[in-house]
């Protein structure tokens, strides 16, 4: 092996090396947000914790829901005829909100639903935001993937906003999923069963429409949604983990 050629080896291997470190710290941001939210809903279940498996199983599902949502949504883009603010209300509250919340919801219905395991209103809410943070794990991926360059600040900004908002609209698809489940009459059940798909895609459309109307204002606007996003959804949490069946459980 002649000199130049070790030198050159050298430099692909500095390069190679430069790079594991970078997808790593990607990874890392872009990861570290799901798993503290998903221990925080997992100690709030703390009188009757789920079974891991089965919440493994509707991560992954969720995770795999971006699948068909990119499908879905590149097909809506094609009926996109509209400019300024009502193509930016389409994008959010039919191509993104609509679209991503149904199938986050599916597969919960699909999976969580008929499970025994599902038999008290917090459930709902844990089950939800563990199909919507697996949504989110691969979302921000790939949304820091697209912005190598400037992936550090595009991570931190996505941790501290979009991927506690989808644990949040979780919070509002699981306390609506749950006063279907548990509700004692068929009329209120249908009820509750829309309002847990269309109240979350609502909350998550007026999200995004705040951020890509092009109105500057709109950031006070998005500031405080975002806080009554958390006041209500926290809320809505406690609640049902003080009505939890296994609280006072001896």
């Amino acid at each position: 092996m002649t000199a130049a050629n070790a030198v050159l080896k050298m430099k692909y291997l500095q390069a190679w090396i430069k790079l594991n470190s970078k997808m790593e710290l990607l990874f890392l941001i872009a990861l570290a947000p799901v798993v503290a939210l998903i221990l925080y809903i997992y100690q709030k279940d703390r009188y009757d914790r789920e079974p891991p498996a089965l919440l493994v199983k509707i991560f992954i599902y969720g995770a795999l829901t971006v699948i068909p949502v990119y499908i879905v949504e590149k097909i809506l883009s094609i009926f996109d005829v509209f400019t300024g603010l009502l193509s930016a209300a389409y994008t959010s509250f039919i191509i993104a909100g609509l679209t991503e919340e149904y199938f986050k919801r599916l597969v919960v219905t699909k999976f969580a639903c008929p499970n025994k395991n599902y038999d008290e209103k917090l459930d709902g809410i844990v089950y939800s935001v563990m199909s919507a943070l697996g949504f989110a794990s691969v979302e921000n991926v790939m949304y820091l993937l697209r912005g190598m360059r400037n992936f550090v600040y595009t991570g931190i900004s996505r941790g501290i906003f979009a991927v506690p908002a989808h644990m949040l609209f979780g919070i509002t698809m699981g306390y609506y999923l749950s006063l279907s489940k548990f509700a004692d009459d068929e009329a209120k059940q249908n009820t509750y069963f829309r309002k847990s798909l269309y109240v979350p895609a609502l909350l998550h459309g007026i999200y995004d429409f705040t951020l890509i109307s092009g109105f500057t204002n709109l950031i006070f606007v998005f500031i405080a949604f975002v806080f009554y996003l958390w006041k209500v959804n926290l809320n809505r949490l406690n609640e049902y983990v003080e009505e939890s069946r296994y609280k006072n459980r001896g």
